[in-house]
């Protein structure tokens, strides 16, 4: 006797209110991510915006019971007027803000382009600090019904001061949410060869526009306190291996291609050697013509246009040097463009 199953012929029940169903291909979200930028350069978006950036635990390693009266008693009474007219040295006057947002704004709008054939995948951007904020563009996103997002933290050298942190806060967001979408995060690309070539090219095109041939070349990355270093924290390795692939790329030597560490904060010990001591030691001497690049930095920024372009130029120009030209950073380039390109389109392998 043939065996026989019985069947549920009743309609299948409808979803809650608020559900969706999957349709393939799945929407999929890239959210580029970049370090943060006040809103002004007035002391009320300085303090804010300062106040979220040193309170952060990955940045100031310190118990909080030591640093925060160090920050709200003497570092966010001063630094916020200090800040806000470097910041102001450097500021966009045209769309009001920092490069740092412009240049980010671009490079999201620039990827959303070139990704044009990804039809099922809707490219944003986002601070770690500062606006527009991760949770926000995370639930714009997921609002677009993106069930899967990639990040992409724009840190070619991992820190858990920059890389881990910008994690952290995309975990954050989705902490908040009932449905939280899948993720991935790109890893860093200090050593992937579309970015090392992206920054020769970008280096000799630059050195082409110069009347001058630098003696040396700095490559200057901001830097982070030495324990920080000696706990494990890979920062120090990613920066080095970039200078010297870099240095094989460009077929340069040791002596042509240096390496330094930039914007230390506080009392304690942070990577060396310093940026602004080497310019002062440089100039010193006799080395006559300099150029810096920041491998660093994705984007122009503070950190670049007015610690570089300004400040080391004119410590290196008072210790006897001549010459001086500061490299600009990828940004939005066609060769940054380039790098961020193939990196999203590795990382979105299998979900598109």
């Amino acid at each position: 006797m043939p065996m026989t199953f019985a069947t549920d012929t009743k309609a299948e029940a409808p979803l809650p209110a608020g559900s969706f169903t999957y349709n393939s291909p799945d929407k999929v979200g890239l959210m580029l991510v970049n370090l943060g930028t006040p809103d002004g350069t007035e002391y009320g978006p300085m303090w804010r915006y300062l106040r979220e950036f040193l309170s952060d635990p990955r940045v100031i390693e310190l118990p909080r019971w030591i640093w925060y009266p160090i920050l709200y008693g003497l570092v966010l009474t001063t630094r916020p007027r200090k800040s806000g007219a470097n910041y102001a040295k450097i500021w966009n006057r045209e769309k009001d803000e920092s490069p740092l947002r412009t240049y980010t704004r671009g490079q999201g709008e620039k990827l959303a382009v070139r990704l044009g054939d990804l039809t099922n995948v809707s490219v944003d951007w986002a601070m770690r600090y500062g606006n527009p904020s991760t949770r926000s563009v995370v639930e714009k996103l997921v609002s677009k019904g993106c069930d899967r997002i990639l990040t992409f933290p724009l840190y070619p050298q991992y820190s858990a001061t920059t890389t881990a942190t910008a994690n952290d806060q995309l975990f954050r967001a989705l902490m908040k949410l009932r449905r939280a979408p899948a993720v991935r995060s790109v890893p860093p690309y200090y050593a992937e060869p579309v970015y090392i070539d992206a920054l020769a090219r970008s280096i000799e095109s630059h050195l082409a526009t110069l009347d001058f041939e630098p003696e040396v070349v700095v490559a200057s990355y901001h830097g982070i306190p030495k324990p920080y270093a000696d706990k494990g924290d890979p920062y120090q390795q990613h920066c080095l291996e970039t200078t010297r692939l870099l240095r094989q790329r460009l077929g340069w030597s040791e002596a042509k291609l240096i390496s330094t560490f930039q914007s230390r904060f506080g009392a304690q010990e942070w990577l060396q050697p310093y940026t602004d001591k080497t310019m002062e030691r440089l100039g010193k001497e006799g080395v006559k013509r300099i150029a810096v690049v920041n491998p660093g930095f994705s984007s122009d920024c503070i950190e670049t246009l007015e610690e570089i372009a300004q400040e080391a130029q004119e410590i290196f120009k008072h210790a006897g040097g001549e010459k001086f030209a500061h490299i600009p950073c990828l940004n939005d380039s066609p060769e940054g463009m380039e790098v961020i390109e193939t990196l999203a389109r590795r990382e979105l392998a299998g979900w598109i």
